[in-house]
């Protein structure tokens, strides 16, 4: 039996928070969606630590602080660190690849330009990390 996740979803593309809120709905998920728009809001949300999240999905593409620079401040913090933090993206740049894994990142998955293709992948992430034993904060 997966579990309810709180995931925080650090996006600055409103098209593409609605597009995840659709699927979660789609899908029937009963996941709490925490949204913040870039790295700087998240870190805000993530220092008050009343609600931390089970999983981060991260965008890298953000203005103010952007994901691998959130990355690296979050990988530094003595509790946030072991949050898993999925990078959501766009980019397939290897160098971001390497980056992300080189300070930490759970995944990477490539958002796919097809609503179908992502409702897939968005379903295989989401079931996948509800069936983990997460580390309570």
């Amino acid at each position: 039996m997966s579990k309810a996740l709180k995931i925080l979803l650090i996006e600055d593309d409103i098209i593409e928070v609605m597009k995840l809120d659709r699927v979660i709905s789609s899908l029937k998920l009963n996941h709490l969606i925490i949204k913040a728009k870039n790295g700087e809001e998240a870190l805000g949300v993530l220092q008050k630590k009343e609600i931390l999240p089970d999983i981060i999905l991260l965008d890298l593409n953000m203005p103010k602080i952007n994901g691998i620079e959130f990355l690296s401040i979050l990988k530094t913090d003595e509790t946030l660190k072991y949050i898993p933090t999925i990078i959501l993206t766009t980019s397939n740049n290897q160098k971001d690849l390497l980056d992300c894994y080189e300070i930490g990142v759970a995944g990477y998955v490539i958002k796919p330009l097809k609503y179908e293709d992502y409702v897939g992948k968005i379903e295989k992430l989401l079931e996948y990390w509800s069936i983990n034993e997460l580390i309570k904060l």
